[in-house]
Order: C-alpha cells, then structure tokens, then sequence
C-alpha cells in the first residue's frame, strides 16, 4: 500500500533534520559551543593559534581538533567570515516542546516571538537580549525566519548556547497554545493607541509573550489578529521606529521591571 503524500514528505522532513549539520565559527562561538554538554559536536578545525587560545575549551569538549594552516582555512562558512581561526560542525541544539520550555523552563514567565525575522545578525542580538533579561524563550516559524547558523551565534555571543530558540511549524498556532497556558501576547505595532508601558501595568505577575516582525512588514495581520493586544512603544520625536533587536531589548526591559 502506498504511503499518503503526507507522510512522505514527513519522514523525508524528519531525514532531512537529522542530517543538518550547522557550521560555528569564531574564538567566542567555538569555546561556548564546546563547553556546552548539549551540543553534538562532529568536526573541529582549528590554527595553531586559536588552538592554544582556546586549550581548555577543546579539552573539554571531547573532539579532536584538526589544525590547520591559517591560509588553508578551508570550511564551508560564508567567504569573507571573521572567523578567527576557529571553526566547528554542530548539530542543531534541541530545546524540546514549546510546553516543556515555556511552562517549565529557566527564567521568568516571558517569551518573545519573532515574525519573519530573518536577519541572522537581529536575531542574534534579540537571543543576547532574551537571556540578558531571563526569558524562557525565543521562538520563531521554521520558514521565513533566521535558521541556527554561524552569523547568528556570533552575532548571539554565546547566547545560543544557553538561550532557548524554537522554531516552530506554525506561528499562530505556537501562540494560541502559548495563551492556552495563560500567556498574554503583546504585538509591537508603532500604529497602535496603546503604550507598552501602560498595557504592562494591568497584567500584574501573569505571563507575557513580546511579539515583534520584521523591519519594513512587521507583524502579519494573522499575527496581530491572534495577539490580545497590540501596543508601540513611546517615543519623543517624529520618527518613532526602532530596529528590532533594539525594539526587542526595549521591551524585555520593560517587562520585567513593570
């Protein structure tokens, strides 16, 4: 009996997964990379002297390096990377369920999604943000979003390493689920009427999920039909629009402080 389309496209989804590999590349992404038990670890390349830089994060991570010269530094990461000697094939880290992570995870009761925010170097910066301010989470769609690659974990400064990041299958879903488990969700929308501040100020200890689009469309109307509210954050002179990452970490401050 032949298998529904559906079910192949699955399993080849689930082979294709279990066959990506992620390139690091930096001193900072390496050693964290490498002193983190979570992490597969499958090729380490290394000079001579990002070796010696980094001796106890490679004695630790249980891989052996392969030095190379500095001017045959051949993987395959983006031409024109800085990668300062160092580079290792990762697999992508797993974090779990969304329940699992948002209901039970570190940190406080806060997430932020993101809506088709590409960018590698944003999403990095909004990663370093989340885990500055304690959030359990950052979660994305699996399309039209920034995949786990080297760019974003430098641009993350080890962020990735220790700051959940879940892509999920449907966006406006992972929200309804989010706000079946009490969370209440807050579109950053510079057109709306309400202040961030002030929509803060009536939720009192319950759990906030921060959601932010992309410069230039920002949020889809499907996303900010299934937020609770949409709110902007203030701003003093006429051009009110900040860059994501920065709007990002604008509000991870204010949610924890109200």
């Amino acid at each position: 009996m032949k298998k529904p389309d559906w079910v192949i496209e699955k399993e080849r989804g689930k082979r294709a997964a279990a066959a990506e590999t992620v390139w690091l590349f930096g001193l900072h992404a390496v050693r964290d990379a490498l002193l983190n038990p979570a992490r597969v670890k499958l090729r380490l390349v290394l000079t001579k002297n990002a070796a010696d830089r980094l001796g106890e994060a490679v004695a630790a991570g249980g891989v052996e390096p392969e030095i190379v010269d500095p001017r045959r530094f051949e993987v395959p990461i983006d031409e024109g990377s800085v990668h300062q000697g160092a580079a290792l094939e990762v697999k992508p880290l797993n974090w779990g369920s969304l329940e699992d992570v948002c209901l039970d995870g570190r940190g406080a009761p806060l997430v932020v999604l993101l809506d088709r925010v590409t960018d590698p170097h944003n999403v990095g910066a909004v990663l370093r943000s989340a885990e500055v301010f304690g959030a359990r989470a950052v979660i994305a769609p699996l399309r039209n979003s920034a995949p786990e690659t080297g760019a974003l974990a430098k641009t993350a400064s080890g962020a990735l390493e220790r700051q959940p990041y879940l892509r999920v299958t449907n966006l406006a879903e992972a929200m309804e689920t989010l706000k079946g488990m009490g969370f209440v969700l807050l579109g950053l929308d510079g057109e709306a009427e309400a202040e961030l501040g002030a929509a803060l100020a009536g939720l009192g200890s319950r759990p906030i999920g921060l959601v932010l689009g992309a410069e230039g469309p920002g949020l889809r109307d499907k996303t900010k039909a299934t937020c609770d509210a949409l709110v902007r954050i203030p701003f003093a002179a006429g051009f009110g629009s900040l860059n994501v990452s920065n709007a990002a970490a604008v509000a991870l401050y204010a949610a924890t402080t109200h």
